[in-house]
């Protein structure tokens, strides 16, 4: 059976969404958003505070595990932060060697060490030292930095550092999200390392789901974006039929209720916005809805239009 997986996504994957979208279901593992390893050791709360799941012996509330994932340069600090998160007994370490974000990159995290694979074998290394083998132990990378001529290299200097797996996004940190993936350079990938590899990138339904298999190689397929833009692609990709518009609704009134809970009223129509504009790609109801929200900023006002959309019953949130 083919694992599938929820991938880490700085500001969208939230531990809020997490929790929605594990409760809908379908999902083997997730990997958090990223703690940044600078020159320190962090302390415990920032650990805590990126994956909430520590509290709940590192599972969602549906009890879907989610591992927590590193990322910096420094292979010093990296095996330090490690050691100390160790403590928390995580359902698994995961090194961030993919994110193409402008910030990230210009502080050489994420994707811009792919330049570099004798860094990441380090990286790995050091951290590999400090993780005891019952703790899975993986990475995940793009193809490269503009061009996927150091994937293998990259990928063989994780191998040899000791990842027990290794996630590949199918596309360089130039490609950013832009379409296509290029699932065929992952099989590239896979042939030259004997750990498993993971497919991740553009797979947004299910016919993605295959063809990225056949064309990767890789039996497990990491969904991003995919997975907020159809809450139910697990399901339907694991052979369910689980419904439409009409029974996702009371997921988004559970997600609006939690960012009226925890996120600033000027800040919580983003939030709910900005999953919209996903869903809008499947779901006719939420392109309705996103432009009937799109120029309200008052959260209150947003309570109201979304009570008579019959999203929301009629009670009390926060102010």
């Amino acid at each position: 059976m083919s694992r599938i997986l929820l991938a880490p996504m700085e500001g969208l994957a939230d531990p809020l969404m997490r929790d929605v979208l594990t409760a809908i279901g379908g999902y083997d593992w997730g990997i958090c958003e990223f703690v940044r390893v600078t020159e320190s050791v962090l302390p415990n709360r920032t650990f805590l505070r990126t994956c909430p799941e520590l509290h709940n012996e590192s599972k969602t509330p549906a009890g879907t595990p989610m591992r927590v994932q590193l990322l910096g340069s420094d292979p010093h600090f990296m095996a330090a932060n490690a050691r100390r998160l160790v403590k928390h007994n995580p359902a698994g370490i995961d090194i961030n060697f993919g994110c193409p974000a402008p910030t990230v990159f210009r502080h050489r995290g994420g994707s811009a060490l792919l330049g570099e694979p004798e860094l990441l074998h380090d990286i790995v290394s050091a951290v590999r030292s400090q993780v005891p083998a019952h703790i899975p132990f993986t990475a995940k990378m793009r193809l490269g930095i503009e061009d996927s001529c150091l994937a293998v290299d990259c990928a063989q200097a994780i191998e040899a550092g000791g990842a027990d797996e290794l996630i590949v996004h199918g596309r360089t940190k130039v490609d950013g999200y832009r379409p296509p993936a290029r699932w065929a350079q992952i099989d590239r990938v896979r042939a030259a390392v004997e750990i498993p590899i993971i497919a991740n990138g553009e797979v947004w339904t299910v016919e993605d789901f295959r063809k990225c298999q056949a064309e990767s190689g890789c039996d497990d397929v990491m969904l991003g974006r995919g997975a907020l833009a159809d809450p139910w692609l697990p399901r339907r990709i694991r052979g369910e039929e689980p419904g439409g518009w009409d029974e996702l609704v009371p997921w988004v009134s559970v997600f609006w209720h939690g960012v009226r809970e925890r996120v600033l009223p000027k800040h919580a129509g983003g939030r709910l916005k900005q999953w919209l504009m996903l869903l809008r790609r499947h779901y006719p109801q939420a392109e309705a809805l996103y432009q009937q929200l799109r120029p309200v900023k008052e959260a209150e006002a947003i309570d109201q239009m979304l009570v008579e959309a019959g999203i929301l019953e009629a009670l009390p949130l926060a102010a």
